[in-house]
């Protein structure tokens, strides 16, 4: 992560600029991003989706544990990473589909991995990626396997990882497979994410004004806690798609 900061700095130096550090302002759910990096739409083991919705931006310490994470699952012999929402350009809440993302420390992975294009009609229909058949939250056969597991455990063993939100169907089904590892501590049970999971970032060092979330409770999550989210599984709550602006720090307005 220091490395890609430092290369940011340098790249500013090297047009004749000042240095100029990125910076997470506020919290994820209110907040903004300064002097932001793209993920390039493609690179070595990912390919960006949904891009002209233009929530490719970052802190370049998400850019840097995006790359890394898809060079460590290409070279486990993994398909192309499919990566979706992270940020705008400045951060700030989006229009729609999101509350969080506005830091620039969040980023949506798709479970599902191809080595080829993903067609605009596939990248629209996430119902036909979904893991989980949602009238009887069961896993769809043969959607959750070994390559979803390793790809979570990649994911979640990063020490800059703050946490996973995960739908908690999946989260049972990792509890089951892998309760003792100590990364599972991270997947934190959420609605939705039937074909997704949602990596959030610790705030990053250079970010004063970055409002970090509450540490996660002691234990795996995989007993009292994931059976209060399953126990009426069918009723998840859903999820609105619009929200209401946030009240965003003053710094957000300069």
């Amino acid at each position: 992560m220091l490395a890609t900061t430092l290369l940011f700095m340098a790249s500013a130096l090297h047009a004749g600029a000042r240095p100029i550090a990125p910076e997470a302002i506020g919290g994820y759910s209110a907040g903004c991003l300064k002097h932001s990096m793209a993920l390039p739409l493609t690179g070595p083991g990912y390919q960006v989706i949904r891009s002209k919705r233009l929530r490719y931006y970052g802190h370049p310490d998400l850019i840097h544990y995006l790359t890394t994470l898809a060079n460590q699952t290409r070279m486990a012999g993994m398909p192309d990473l499919y990566i979706a929402d992270l940020a705008m350009a400045h951060g700030g809440p989006f229009s729609s589909g999101h509350r969080s993302h506005q830091t620039g420390l969040d980023a949506d992975i798709w479970f599902r991995m191809a080595n080829q294009p993903i067609s605009k009609w596939e990248q629209d229909a996430p119902k036909e990626w979904a893991l989980i058949d949602e009238p009887s939250y069961r896993v769809l056969p043969g959607r959750f396997g070994p390559q979803q597991l390793e790809l979570l455990r990649l994911a979640a063993s990063k020490p800059e990882v703050a946490r996973i939100f995960i739908n908690p169907v999946l989260k049972g089904e990792v509890c089951k497979r892998a309760a003792d590892e100590p990364w599972v501590a991270k997947l934190r049970p959420w609605v939705g994410h039937f074909s997704h999971f949602h990596v959030r970032l610790h705030c990053p060092a250079g970010s004063p004004d970055c409002q970090p979330q509450a540490p996660i409770p002691p234990g795996n999550g995989c007993d009292a806690e994931l059976a209060s989210w399953l126990k009426d599984k069918p009723q998840l709550p859903k999820v609105s798609m619009t929200y209401s602006k946030p009240r965003l720090p003053a710094r957000c307005g300069s």
